[in-house]
């Protein structure tokens, strides 16, 4: 969707919570220290600019970040915007108990849009 200094940006409709976003290393590392300083710092960097879109985008209460990487031996990071009274409140986000699909029709795009603007970068 987006490509950033170290990394990319992607948005899918198909997502556990309004706004969710994925940011991945383009460079194939496994875990976060096997980057070197400087990528380390520009992933930061990276991590920081999508989180201030995200918050910015979404008017979410709280942001949760996660990094795993069990699945897809890959450097990657989950933005998931929380809201009062989503399916997840006092809880930690379980996306296999989401309820397709979290937007209603057309909204996907228009946030998807707004993101972009906010990040300030040309889609990929």
């Amino acid at each position: 969707m987006a490509k950033l200094e170290v990394t990319w940006v992607t948005m899918h409709e198909a997502a556990p919570l309004r706004g969710y976003v994925c940011l991945v290393s383009q460079t194939h590392v496994v875990e976060l220290h096997d980057l070197s300083e400087a990528d380390a710092a520009a992933f930061m960097r990276d991590a920081r600019r999508v989180s201030r879109a995200v918050a910015a985008v979404t008017g979410a209460a709280k942001l949760n970040y996660e990094i795993h990487g069990n699945t897809i031996p890959h450097l990657h990071m989950h933005f998931f915007p929380r809201y009062r009274g989503d399916r997840f409140e006092g809880g930690p986000i379980d996306p296999r108990r989401t309820v397709q699909p979290v937007y209603a029709p057309g909204e996907f795009e228009t946030l998807r849009a707004a993101f972009v603007r906010a990040l300030d970068v040309t889609p990929a």
